[in-house]
């Protein structure tokens, strides 16, 4: 008997029972479009969220003096514009700092004074943060070297205090200061507060900090490393450089945003397997349900093997017959499965958040299809050797 009256047989013994076979490929089905899903999914949830966290600042090491209860500090601990210079002179992978000191005080708004912060920012702060100029102009050059009474608003904080008015050009009074607006801002992505931008913040020229504060020092210290790859050892080098530089006694808090990168990384990976362990059972569970199927056809069809073997088929024969039926359920189901898991991106692409794209995942396409597969064949195994052990004389007086 050749292969094609083999294949033939098979597709007649499936299409004269379609229901049951079709039964038999829901579990494919499900287990194999769960399996495209989860890791489609899991890649573009993982990617999303890294690019969050990687939008509060990129290559991000961040610095302050720890002020506690229990540890005493002078002024010559803090930190100062000159130690943003050594940290970009002396480290080599260093491309640029910034450094802020953020206070509380109020602005006035319909007659009400609002509290807000008010964060003087050095040069370079806009690049490492990766703040967006919604409207107006940024500080330039001269703005931070000439002491200009100039300031930037949160994009809530203008809405406030200048409610359907563009606010650049407006006069703002903070505290007992008065300053020019020269522009509308928000971050790339919200730290909720976790910053020092607060949600209605004011940003002004360092080189005004004395003025209404007294001080000179710095609170944050940033620097931005050239590559991903040298984020921990700018990270020690910072930390040193400061311990350099002051008292012995004087404790530093040196992060960077790598720890979170790599929790992110770490939770995506551990609800990937979860979900992927929940796709393999369902493939497991199909299998079992397909061996099943394929036992019970044996026996319906037991007759009819009889007759086969009585006019010539071979044990090799019968066994690839069944087999290939199993492979036939299990093929079909996973490009069904594969097909509606390919479909489901699509149908949500309108409901997404901006920014988040969810690529159909290629390896997770041929990994499903060849599990669902693979399990087809060996769940079905041990009906088609059944099938193929028996002897012609007791199938054919089967009733």
């Amino acid at each position: 008997m050749s292969h094609t009256e083999v294949w033939t047989i098979a597709f007649d013994a499936l299409r004269a029972n379609k229901i049951k076979a079709l039964l038999t490929m829901l579990g494919v089905v499900i287990g194999s479009a769960c399996i495209v899903l989860v890791v489609t999914i899991s890649l573009g949830g993982k990617r999303y969220i890294l690019a969050q966290i990687e939008a509060v600042g990129s290559n991000i090491v961040y610095g302050e003096l720890v002020r506690t209860g229990s540890q005493s500090t002078t002024l010559g601990d803090e930190i100062t514009l000159a130690d943003l210079e050594a940290v970009r002179q002396d480290i080599p992978d260093v491309i640029r700092t910034a450094g802020t000191h953020d206070t509380q005080m109020t602005v006035v708004a319909g007659a009400v004074a609002r509290p807000v912060a008010v964060v003087a920012v050095t040069e370079g702060f806009q690049q490492i943060r990766n703040l967006v100029v919604v409207t107006g102009r940024y500080f330039d050059h001269d703005d931070m070297r000439s002491h200009s009474k100039v300031c930037l608003l949160t994009e809530d904080l203008s809405r406030v205090v200048f409610p359907n008015t563009d606010p650049v050009g407006q006069e703002l009074r903070v505290g007992e200061l008065r300053f020019t607006v020269i522009g509308a801002f928000k971050e790339r992505v919200a730290t909720f507060g976790q910053s020092e931008i607060a949600r209605e913040s004011v940003l002004v020229p360092f080189a005004l900090l004395k003025s209404y504060a007294g001080t000179e020092d710095v609170r944050v210290l940033y620097a931005q490393a050239a590559r991903p790859d040298v984020v921990g050892a700018v990270t020690n080098q910072v930390e040193q450089l400061l311990r350099r530089r002051h008292r012995a006694a004087a404790v530093y808090n040196v992060q960077n945003l790598t720890a979170i990168l790599d929790a992110a990384r770490k939770i995506s990976l551990a609800v990937s397997m979860v979900l992927l362990a929940v796709g393999f059972v369902t493939l497991v569970v199909s299998g079992v349900g397909i061996m099943n199927i394929m036992l019970v056809t044996v026996t319906e069809r037991t007759r009819e093997i009889g007759v086969r073997k009585a006019v010539g088929a071979r044990h090799g024969e019968i066994l690839f017959q069944f087999l290939l039926e199993a492979l036939i359920i299990s093929g079909t189901g996973a490009v069904l499965g594969i097909s509606m898991a390919a479909a489901v991106p699509l149908i949500a692409r309108p409901f997404l958040p901006e920014g988040l794209a969810i690529p159909i995942s290629g390896p997770s396409v041929i990994a499903a299809f060849a599990v669902s597969c693979v399990t087809g064949v060996v769940f079905g195994y041990l009906p088609a050797r059944r099938a193929a052990k028996l002897p012609p004389a007791e199938a054919l007086r089967y009733e």
